[in-house]
């Protein structure tokens, strides 16, 4: 799970020293759960699915957010007394992985990882590749 403005310039970066057509986008189908503070270097985070992500948030009744600037989705829980802060791809944010491919004119994209099954990226792969 990376935000997208940091992809982008990972992929701007890229495209200085690679052709577009030789350039694959990785998009994550997983999320993290932090456990704040987060202290770089010192403090891990569990991975979970994307529908894990959907759950947990509907289980402690967590509004989920949209980050404009990452195009991400992301919630906050309390859990034993310490605040979580769970980052994931949804609908929104593979979409806009997509657009990025096509903006930059990349070779195209692939998914890791796909033994997570998430509706949501299916829904949007098949709109995209419909239209």
């Amino acid at each position: 799970m990376a935000p997208l403005d940091q992809v982008r310039r990972v992929v701007e970066y890229a495209l200085t020293e690679i052709p577009a057509e030789k350039l694959i986008l990785g998009i994550p189908n997983y999320g993290y759960d932090f456990t704040l503070p987060y202290i770089r270097d010192v403090s891990k985070a569990n991975v979970i699915s994307n529908t894990e992500a959907v759950n947990l948030a509907a289980e402690k009744k967590a509004a989920i957010e949209f980050d404009e600037t990452a195009m991400s989705p992301f919630f906050r829980y309390y859990e034993n007394g310490k605040q979580h802060e769970v980052w994931f791809e949804d609908a929104r944010s593979i979409q806009a992985k997509l657009d990025l491919m096509d903006e930059k004119n990349l070779a195209g994209v692939s998914f890791w990882n796909l033994m997570n099954y998430f509706p949501q990226s299916w829904a949007v792969l098949l709109d995209y590749c419909i239209t």
